[in-house]
């Protein structure tokens, strides 16, 4: 059963755009459930809010940024109104985890072609490798309010 994304106004969205930075990920894709798995666990102060780049919440957020979300083979962040993909976004969202996990923001030193190039390797493989679901997955009750 295909799980639908509740749909919250816009003016909720533009609030929480502009309060909480806001991960968007394949809802699909098994390597990036695990990613937000591993967010939520490390995210201790419920800074993230997150949404299935599938999600009618990511195509309204996601409207006026220069990406097209659908077509997206990369994790994002939204983050005081600029968007960050691939490995820059992981990095940004690393450095505000709870733990040893912030030290790995060092590794934007390295330059992004770099970075993006070993993002991208694993980004093209990551159905073959981790497979993919045929639905987004359902946050748990106490999890629901960090998804939009």
């Amino acid at each position: 059963m295909k799980h639908k994304a509740r749909c919250p106004n816009i003016g909720h969205l533009v609030h929480l755009r502009m309060a909480h930075p806001v991960i968007f990920f394949d809802g699909v894709c098994n390597l990036c459930n695990a990613a937000v798995q591993f967010i939520l666990k490390h995210d201790k102060a419920a800074v993230f809010k997150l949404a299935a780049l599938q999600s009618d919440a990511a195509r309204q957020l996601l409207a006026d940024q220069p990406v097209n979300a659908a077509a997206s083979n990369s994790i994002l962040l939204l983050e005081d109104g600029r968007v960050y993909s691939r490995s820059t976004a992981a990095l940004r969202i690393a450095k505000r985890l709870s733990g040893a996990w912030r030290l790995l923001y060092v590794f934007i030193i390295v330059p992004a072609f770099i970075r993006d190039f070993l993002y991208d390797l694993v980004a093209r493989n990551r159905y073959r490798v981790w497979g993919k679901q045929d639905s987004c997955m359902i946050p748990a009750p106490e999890l629901q309010e960090r998804f939009l």
